[in-house]
């Protein structure tokens, strides 16, 4: 039993500091070198971790066998074969990375990802947490919540990661039934500095938010024109999104509303 808790310990610290080194692994979960390598090995032998190198020296990820279990578990399988010709066609529209997320555990979880043909993009792994606060994907889901859920919310702490992120509580609910007016929420430079972004809340047919859908772009490629453009670009397709899943609109006035989109970090590929 003991060896099967140390496995899953490795398990939650590896999703939370990947990619991660065995000394740092140790360190985290206070346990022997030796006793992590072994929990390591059973898990990459069970298909649930893999190395970014080969050897015993590589850095420690996960595969995509955890992301595959959480779908199963809360029915984002459904979710994603509706959303995914939809992002292939905003993709398509705006030649931008585009991101699909669903609110999970106070925060936003990156489930899907499509990328630009562009060299300068912005990446995130799949499973990625971004803050209700100071993401796009979030704040659209935030926005589209409860006055209940989103009371709850702004009553705890509002880390701050840029210089920008909005961290008052009253400042944020502003901005929110600003979102909720116009049908989507925006983020430039409040998670990562070097990103903007754009989203819009997907709806059940509950009427509550189930995702956010987000156009990511780095700021410096960002202007007035392409943000109106990315606005109702992002709101269109996740309004799509909820009719296929019997929902409503995502943020306009009447339904709830749109979100914005978390930060990564550009990437310059060859």
């Amino acid at each position: 039993m003991q060896n099967v808790l140390n496995a899953l310990r490795v398990l939650d610290e590896v999703a939370a500091r990947q990619p991660v080194g065995v000394s740092d692994l140790a360190r985290a979960v206070e346990l022997p070198k030796s006793t992590v390598q072994r929990a390591l090995l059973t898990l990459r032998e069970a298909g649930w971790l893999r190395q970014t190198a080969s050897g015993t020296a590589g850095r420690w990820v996960l595969t995509t066998k955890p992301l595959l279990l959480g779908r199963h578990a809360s029915g984002e399988l459904g979710l994603r074969d509706v959303a995914v010709p939809v992002m292939e066609d905003l993709r398509g529209r705006c030649d931008e990375t585009v991101h699909l997320a669903v609110p999970e555990g106070g925060k936003v979880v990156l489930i899907e990802r499509l990328e630009t043909s562009q060299p300068v993009r912005i990446i995130l792994p799949l499973g990625k947490n971004l803050p209700l606060h100071a993401s796009a994907n979030g704040k659209a889901v935030l926005a589209a919540s409860t006055p209940e859920e989103i009371e709850r919310h702004l009553t705890e702490e509002l880390p701050r990661f840029t210089e920008t992120t909005v961290t008052d509580a009253d400042a944020l609910r502003e901005e929110l039934a600003a979102i909720r007016a116009r049908g989507y929420a925006t983020n430039d430079g409040e998670w990562r500095t070097d990103v903007s972004a754009t989203a819009s809340a997907v709806l059940g047919p509950s009427g509550h938010p189930v995702a956010s859908l987000s156009i990511n772009i780095p700021s410096s490629r960002l202007t007035s024109e392409s943000r109106a453009a990315h606005a109702e670009l992002v709101r269109e397709a996740a309004e799509r999104i909820g009719a296929a899943l019997g929902g409503g609109h995502g943020g306009r006035p009447g339904g709830t509303s749109g979100g914005r989109p978390g930060g990564g970090h550009s990437r310059r590929t060859p």
